[in-house]
């Protein structure tokens, strides 16, 4: 019986070449998409921090790789900061990220210390000048956090015009505050009406242009400055 022949395949180095060829541009540029720069970035809500401090805690003031950059660690890095209360990151085409920043609005200055008070709580040291209450003495720990969530709900058009605050509790009430307004008047308020303060300029037709104290804390009265 005859053998049978098996042909061997010849190895074709030219094919092979060419394979060898396209992957290496392909992993060439897999590389080069990878390590393409963000282009643009944009950053809203922020009124306190400036783009810079923003750009520089989140590490993408040198525009890194786009594809390598996570929007999860640039949450992380910003929600470090303080006056950051939340986050938001989106990615779009052209390689643009976009940063939206919700701050703690600063509430008041901290007479004894001169820093400035956060929504949170929170005290900081800042540059600048803020057109915010100076409060003028210390709130008694049981006080604090109820005060703060108080004034925090003050709008911000009637905040403006409260030039300082006082915590003036007596024995009949530990949740008293005086506040000054700059157009004169004083105003005593306890923690349970503080929101009637928004309310202020629906008041003021009331007191025909008279400069004097109004009691909002108990009885709603208003007692003439001599």
């Amino acid at each position: 019986m005859a053998k049978k022949l098996v042909k061997r395949k010849k190895f074709k180095v030219f094919h092979f070449l060419i394979f060898l060829f396209i992957i290496g541009i392909l992993v060439f540029l897999i590389y080069l998409l990878l390590n393409s720069k963000i282009r643009n970035i944009n950053v809203y809500g922020n009124k306190y921090l400036s783009d810079e401090e923003i750009l520089e805690q989140a590490d993408l003031t040198d525009y890194p790789s786009f594809f390598r950059t996570f929007s999860y660690q640039i949450k992380q890095k910003l929600q470090k900061l303080p006056m950051v209360k939340t986050v938001t990151i989106k990615k779009s085409f052209f390689h643009v990220f976009n940063i939206y920043v919700d701050e703690y609005p600063i509430i008041l200055k901290n007479g004894t210390t001169n820093q400035y008070i956060l929504a949170s709580g929170e005290e900081l040291e800042l540059t600048g000048e803020y057109r915010v209450p100076k409060l003028l003495n210390t709130v008694s720990k049981e006080k604090y956090d109820d005060f703060i969530e108080e004034v925090a709900n003050i709008k911000a058009s009637i905040l403006g015009e409260i030039s300082e605050m006082k915590y003036v509790p007596n024995e009949y009430d530990k949740d008293r505050f005086l506040l000054y307004m700059n157009d004169g008047n004083s105003v005593y308020l306890t923690l349970t009406k503080f929101e009637m303060i928004n309310y202020y300029h629906k008041v003021l037709p009331q007191l025909e242009g008279r400069k004097g104290i109004l009691y909002l804390d108990s009885g709603n009265h208003f007692k003439i400055m001599e």
